[in-house]
């Protein structure tokens, strides 16, 4: 896997000074050294993960389009960012860019996904405007240092630095909760992602935190870059998880996969979770990550994985917290839940 984008910075010279008196070196998730404007006013975002960043950050008013994905299929970013149905679409359900359009709106900076790595180049070259491929890739570190990276690009290094504090407080107290919890007693947990029940990510950091065990850890993805793999389903009955996570990020209408679906196939009858009912929702991977909701989602698996560590947790209050400190939007989480139905969750799980 690529190693995490970072600033390059010339030796004697803070971030600011940079900033203030010069375009700034950054190395992106493709390890290629961009030059980028030192003040940015007006962005394109083609990789979802680093909009909603640009959002948590308070620069949403430098975004001048919205991707597809956004605009089409995520129901929850209207809940953080109103504004962003009036901005134009900049790309196809492909991701690809619509050139015309890009030229008219004058982008100071283009944000990419590393996953297109010729559009990239492609971009940058026929524009004459910096592209930045920017993502995480599953890795919680990744994600706080494109924190850090975006906010220094947008100016904004301060509220970065707020937030990257405030996540790191509620995860330290996630594993400080959790720090005397033997290995015996953390629940081996399957997901099924991506609408089937046999795709699986063999990395999911947030089950890692919470106290769990990803029981397709060390399994290797089809291609460099991407998180997940299919597994068949008598690797599945070999394992007999004792948890089995559904991804949840999406309306009830448009689950692909359900947690009905799964106990009630016959298939999976001998599984342990199925027998004890212990097949849930959570909330995963949405085009990478929305960096409040996975924050929320190490509190959630760490409350249904360890009961007895996190009898208090309440999802929806501690939702609102986390919305309102990344976006700034009172009771966005109770937005959220309704569409996802999410508040259902821990109440199923008691």
């Amino acid at each position: 896997m690529r190693r995490a984008a970072r600033l390059v910075l010339p030796l004697g010279l803070t971030a600011m000074a940079v900033l203030a008196q010069e375009p700034v070196i950054v190395k992106d998730s493709l390890g290629r050294q961009v030059a980028v404007p030192s003040a940015v006013r007006r962005v394109i975002s083609l990789e979802p993960e680093i909009t909603r960043l640009i959002v948590a950050l308070g620069a949403g008013e430098t975004l001048v389009g919205q991707d597809y994905f956004l605009r089409t299929h995520d129901h929850l970013f209207p809940v953080i960012f109103p504004a962003g149905r009036d901005l134009p679409v900049v790309s196809n359900q492909g991701q690809d860019l619509n050139y015309e359009l890009a030229v008219r709106l004058a982008p100071d900076i283009i944000f990419a996904s590393p996953s297109e790595t010729g559009m990239t180049g492609s971009i940058q070259n026929k524009l004459r405007v910096p592209v930045v491929a920017l993502a995480s890739l599953g890795k919680i570190e990744s994600l706080l240092e494109e924190l850090r990276l975006t906010g220094g690009i947008l100016g904004r290094p301060e509220r970065a630095a707020e937030l990257e504090r405030f996540f790191r407080a509620k995860v330290a107290a996630v594993r400080s909760s959790l720090e005397n919890i033997p290995a015996r007693e953390k629940p081996r947990v399957y997901l099924t992602f991506w609408g089937s029940v046999t795709r699986t990510p063999v990395i999911y950091e947030p089950v890692d935190i919470a106290g769990g065990i990803n029981v397709a850890a060390g399994l290797v993805p089809p291609a460099l870059g991407t998180p997940g793999t299919t597994i068949s389903a008598e690797s599945l009955l070999a394992w007999d998880p004792d948890i089995i996570l559904v991804h949840g990020n999406y309306p009830a209408s448009d689950r692909p996969v359900t947690v009905e679906g799964i106990l009630a196939d016959p298939r999976f009858r001998s599984l342990r979770a199925v027998r004890e009912k212990n097949v849930h929702y959570t909330f995963g991977y949405w085009y990478w990550w929305d960096p409040a909701q996975v924050l929320l989602e190490i509190g959630y698996l760490a409350r249904l994985f360890h009961p007895r560590q996190f009898p208090a947790f309440d999802l929806e209050a501690e939702g609102n917290l986390i919305y309102e400190k990344f976006y700034g939007v009172k009771d966005g989480y109770t937005a959220v839940a309704r569409i996802l139905n999410s508040h259902e969750w821990l109440r199923r799980a008691k």
